[in-house]
């Protein structure tokens, strides 16, 4: 057996020792307060970032390039993931979180501006983000760096999911959505692991964001208003 495995074990008699008793209230039903859409990148800790340790609080949702949109016979519609909670648990707020560095956009980036092959399986998740960010790759500065044009599509990627679920008929007007960035790379501030708003509800404007949200206006910003 490999030795991270029974790592992963061992840590686990930890875990179910400290929630033996967390799971009560939860174990017949889920009402979660949220729903996130985060990259399955392994530096971003989904529940940690929110200093989230119960059960039934956020329903998690994790795929590379933090994606809402799924592809079907019938065109492109709001991933299955992400639309239960909203239809089924109550979930009255969805989350999109984008996180600099982020490899998808990476890989979406090299795809649009060059040539590069992946297996079938990535390729099929790159062909998921391209139709959504070649029109960013196409607004970007000449003098842009490779480092800087990434972490400013991993902005707009958020936007673009952030559009579809706004434009999409199944998540109730209700539902509020809001996209951030998480930072582990020093882009945004020294703080690593912050969160940083972007965009609720379709506002990109800065100032428009904190104007609206006071309560949250110093964890607003963006690095590309365009």
């Amino acid at each position: 057996m490999h030795s991270a495995f029974i790592e992963l074990l061992q840590n686990n008699l930890e875990h179910a020792t400290e929630f033996q008793n967390r799971f009560d209230h939860v174990q017949d039903a889920q009402h979660p307060a949220a729903v996130t859409v985060c990259c399955s990148d392994s530096r971003v800790l989904q529940d940690h970032i929110w200093g989230n340790d119960e059960p039934g609080q956020i329903f998690t949702c994790g795929n590379i390039g933090n994606r809402v949109v799924q592809q079907t016979d019938a065109g492109e519609v709001v991933s299955g993931d992400v639309l239960y909670p909203v239809e089924h648990t109550g979930t009255d707020i969805i989350v999109v979180v984008g996180h600099t560095g982020c490899g998808a956009v990476t890989a979406t980036y090299d795809a649009l501006t060059g040539e590069i092959s992946e297996p079938a399986g990535i390729e099929h998740c790159l062909s998921l983000l391209k139709p959504h960010l070649e029109s960013g790759v196409d607004a970007l500065p000449d003098d842009v760096s490779r480092t800087e044009a990434v972490n400013r599509l991993v902005e707009y990627n958020v936007d673009r999911q952030i559009a579809f679920l706004d434009a999409n008929e199944t998540i109730p007007d209700d539902v509020d959505i809001v996209g951030v960035v998480y930072d582990f790379q020093d882009v945004y501030s020294d703080r690593r692991g912050e969160v940083h708003v972007i965009n609720v509800n379709g506002e990109m404007n800065v100032e428009t964001l904190r104007e609206a949200h006071p309560a949250i206006d110093a964890r607003i910003r963006r690095l590309w208003e365009y």
